[in-house]
């Protein structure tokens, strides 16, 4: 247990219980996120989900990384995921991205990515916004993925007709530019 760790956090006013409480429901959203875009990216099909795939993949492979890099943060606090998967799902800070009604959809499709990308956004400024200039750590990877997140919303807003993103490709998919320094697990991905 780091417990110089929880103490500094705690010294500085940050209540840990309800900040892990946050991480944790982050942490499953970024997990059924991942589990949705999944499905979401198999009926990404025709010629205009197609078009879309590639873009759901890297914000697929990026929320998986988001829930690798907070897992260790959550333990460091002192907190744990929860035991029962199904617990975990239901406590999910943003609702689930369901595939629409008709899979056929494509604008439909781009609502449910582009509404989620909005929860994150907000997920992670809050946690932001609790721990700035308090819990450094938990800070700087709340704003690495707040900033994977944008560009998230932006890349599907854009597909919405909302406006040019700015999206300039990854290098590969699930590159994780602004994460990938919080990574326990190796991203095989990343350049040397």
């Amino acid at each position: 247990m780091a417990q110089v760790a929880q103490q500094v956090v705690r010294d500085t006013g940050v209540n840990t219980e309800e900040l892990v409480k946050k991480l944790v429901r982050a942490a499953a959203a970024e997990f059924t996120t991942y589990y949705y875009y999944t499905i979401l990216r198999v009926n990404a099909i025709g010629f205009e989900g197609e078009g879309l795939k590639e873009i759901i993949e890297d914000a697929r492979l990026e929320d998986r990384n988001h829930f690798e890099a907070l897992v260790p943060r959550i333990y460091e606090l002192g907190g744990e995921l929860p035991r029962d998967i199904r617990d975990f799902a239901n406590d999910a800070a943003c609702p689930d991205a369901y595939l629409p009604q008709n899979p056929r959809d494509v604008k439909e499709m781009l609502k449910v990515l582009v509404e989620a990308e909005r929860c994150a956004i907000r997920v992670y400024t809050d946690i932001c916004n609790m721990t700035f200039g308090k819990d450094h750590r938990t800070y700087e990877l709340s704003l690495a993925i707040l900033n994977e997140e944008i560009e998230h919303e932006a890349w599907f807003s854009e597909f919405l007709g909302e406006g040019p993103s700015g999206h300039i490709r990854r290098g590969s998919p699930g590159e994780s530019p602004y994460t990938s320094r919080f990574l326990v697990v190796p991203n095989h991905h990343q350049k040397a």
